[in-house]
């Protein structure tokens, strides 16, 4: 049985919905506290065994590959400084795991970077990962995915209950219950709406895909808004083969809206141990 070691991690979006701020930033590197949202997925990614991150770029993402670099200057001078824990800190960053960038080249969608890590992926089941969409668990969630996986050995899809009105921002799946937590899918609907929506389970975060999706997405038509849809890739897969989707347990943040991005920040404050309970003292103190 072949393992899980490489995840791909595109980052190439335009970040709309945070523009201006994301004019000159990727949204990946927007801060959930002190720490930029790529960084918890790529810690779950690194606590499940997965060693290589393959991150899919475009002109504007420097930020991303400057982050997981080292920085010389700054580890100087916090060592000069005496900040020895920050700097520790600091250098552990770069070595969790190797980095791998590669620019996207072709049309828009979040299809068109899976297929454009194709030859770095080779013959071998490999994750996909979002950027800006983590959950944090005493078992990492990317690890959840892996475990069920090789329970199965078919592709495997992390998936989270949401309110039927969301419905319009996720993929949605039709799906037969397998066992706790786990469901066989029948059909995947990129974006439906309450009234097309088979269901409230939605893609969220990332999938564990074996090698064929890449001869898949290539003979797969632009879907919803002209976009190439790894959803609808697929959605023709699961007619070819099992495909399941894992409801992970954990904490779900979504960063990749400003109210999903403010609500990570306020949560994982509240119990960050540098606060020290002042942000939660401030916020009893709001009157609101």
């Amino acid at each position: 049985m072949q393992k899980i070691r490489k995840a791909v991690i595109p980052v190439a979006g335009f970040g709309t919905r945070f523009l201006p701020v994301t004019k000159a930033q990727p949204k990946e590197m927007l801060p959930i506290v002190d720490k930029p949202a790529i960084q918890y997925t790529v810690e779950a990614c690194v606590a499940s065994g997965i060693t290589d991150i393959i991150i899919v770029t475009s002109g504007n993402k420097r930020a991303v590959e400057d982050h997981f670099d080292r920085s010389p200057e700054l580890e100087k001078w916090l060592e000069k400084s005496g900040k020895t824990k920050l700097l520790k800190e600091l250098r552990q960053i770069p070595r969790l795991a190797n980095f791998i960038y590669i620019r996207q080249k072709g049309g828009y969608g979040n299809g068109t970077p899976v297929l454009n890590a194709e030859p770095l992926i080779g013959n071998e089941p490999f994750a996909v990962f979002w950027g800006d969409e983590f959950i944090l668990s005493q078992k990492p969630w990317v690890k959840q995915l892996i475990e069920t996986y090789e329970k199965y050995q078919d592709p495997v899809l992390s998936i989270i209950q949401v309110a039927k009105k969301e419905t319009e921002r996720f993929g949605i799946i039709d799906g037969v219950k397998v066992e706790k937590n786990v469901y066989q899918i029948k059909g995947i609907k990129e974006k439906p709406g309450p009234k097309k929506a088979k269901s409230n389970l939605a893609l969220f975060g990332g999938y564990i895909l074996t090698p064929e999706i890449f001869k898949i997405l290539k003979k797969t038509k632009p879907g919803k808004g002209g976009e190439l849809w790894l959803a609808d890739a697929i959605d023709t897969l699961l007619k070819k083969r099992s495909v399941y989707g894992k409801k992970v347990e954990g904490d779900v943040y979504d960063a990749g809206t400003i109210a999903g991005w403010l609500k990570a920040n306020v949560e994982l404050a509240l119990t960050h141990p540098k606060l020290n309970g002042e942000f939660r003292k401030y916020l009893k103190n709001l009157k609101l």
